[in-house]
């Protein structure tokens, strides 16, 4: 028996990335799929969206392990959307168990009062406000099931701690602690356990472009993705300049699994240390 075994998973941001990587991991310890994703590319985001064939491949992955999953477009901004992929998911796959809020972006960075109403406002819609949303399309389905669960809300180290130039993605990722404690009291009584994941640097699209490279290493003209290794590894206390999807997903499948039954209310970092340093 795998440790998810016969549950089914929401997972937002599937198409690649973290996203991905959290359907596969899920998928091989026995669960099935509910998968959304934009399929857009994000405005004042420095690297491009994922596509339709991105998330076919993920769909691909998944039904490769022998498991079941329905994926759908839609956005973390449109709440309409994301409750219908939701109850068509749970319709045809039968329950939900496990939610994984994971989609998010990284969008123009520079000094706090720089930055444009539109890029903070975008980061604070997608990053906090889609967190919110994803969780409540999918609370009504954990409570109905009547067997508990697990939503597992994807922050960052950013939402531990500041950096500067970001102040609109630490704002978002510290609003989804506030998110996640509240609602680890809320859902409480119905047995539904919330924990925040807090990644440092993740060798994703997100992360893996020039514009992060620029934001680590501004002393550089044009930095390169050594430069920006170099740097990023001082951030760390482990000696590594970033972790690999798969980290992060083994954490999303402890907190999904039973093994991490009575824990709720947690900030978990899987960070390489930079935590601590």
């Amino acid at each position: 028996m795998g440790r998810v075994e016969g549950k089914v998973a929401f997972i937002t941001g599937a198409a690649r990335g973290q996203g991905r990587s959290h359907a596969i991991r899920l998928a091989q310890e026995g669960a099935d799929i509910i998968a959304i994703d934009v399929l857009e590319d994000t405005p004042y985001a420095p690297y491009a969206g994922a596509t339709a064939d991105d998330l076919a491949e993920t769909v691909r992955q998944v039904e490769a392990l022998d498991r079941r999953i329905i994926a759908t477009k839609a956005d973390v901004r449109d709440f309409d959307a994301l409750k219908a992929a939701v109850d068509d998911g749970v319709a045809q796959l039968g329950r939900l168990d496990i939610v994984s809020a994971n989609a998010g972006i990284s969008t123009a960075m520079a000094h706090s009062e720089e930055l444009s109403e539109d890029a903070w406002t975008d980061m604070l819609n997608v990053n906090l406000s889609g967190v919110w949303r994803t969780t409540k399309a999918a609370i009504p389905h954990l409570k109905a099931g009547g067997r508990g669960g697990s939503i597992i809300l994807t922050s960052s180290d950013a939402g531990l701690f500041a950096y500067e130039n970001i102040s609109h993605y630490v704002s978002a990722k510290h609003g989804v602690v506030g998110l996640m404690r509240t609602l680890a009291l809320e859902l409480a009584p119905d047995m539904i356990r919330v924990n925040s994941i807090h990644p440092t640097t993740v060798n994703t699209p997100m992360v893996m472009n020039d514009a992060t490279y620029k934001l680590f290493r501004p002393d550089l003209e044009n930095p390169t993705v050594d430069d920006f290794a170099q740097a990023a590894t001082l951030m760390n206390a482990l000696p590594i300049p970033w972790v690999e999807a798969i980290d992060i997903s083994n954490a999303v499948l402890f907190f999904a699994s039973d093994e991490s039954r009575y824990i709720t209310g947690v900030r978990l970092a899987v960070d390489a240390g930079a935590a601590v340093k």
